[in-house]
């Protein structure tokens, strides 16, 4: 299991994921889509990357926006992990 990352090295890693958002101890992402099926489909994908990355996010669907959390909840914070699993995500983005 990943270290708890020092806080000045969260702000560091963020650089390289802009889109995501450091709020205490997860970091957090905000997507809206046009269609409301859009984002169900956005969420398939991110479940398959959870599965074989062995880290899920926590998610929550309002109608075209989905709002992704990661944080390692065995370490109570933020770790590795939670950087690597946003930066897959970005790609399904992208």
């Amino acid at each position: 299991m990943s270290d708890l990352i020092e806080e000045d090295e969260v702000e560091k890693l963020l650089r390289k994921i802009p889109e995501w958002d450091h709020e205490g101890k997860k970091i957090t992402r905000v997507l809206e889509f046009d269609e409301f099926m859009d984002g169900i489909d956005f969420v398939d994908g991110v479940a398959e990357i959870a599965e074989e990355a062995g880290h899920h996010p926590d998610i929550d669907i309002r109608w075209c926006t989905v709002t992704l959390n990661l944080t390692t909840h065995e370490q109570g914070g933020l770790t590795e992990a939670d950087f690597e699993l946003a930066k897959r995500i970005d790609n399904l983005v992208d």
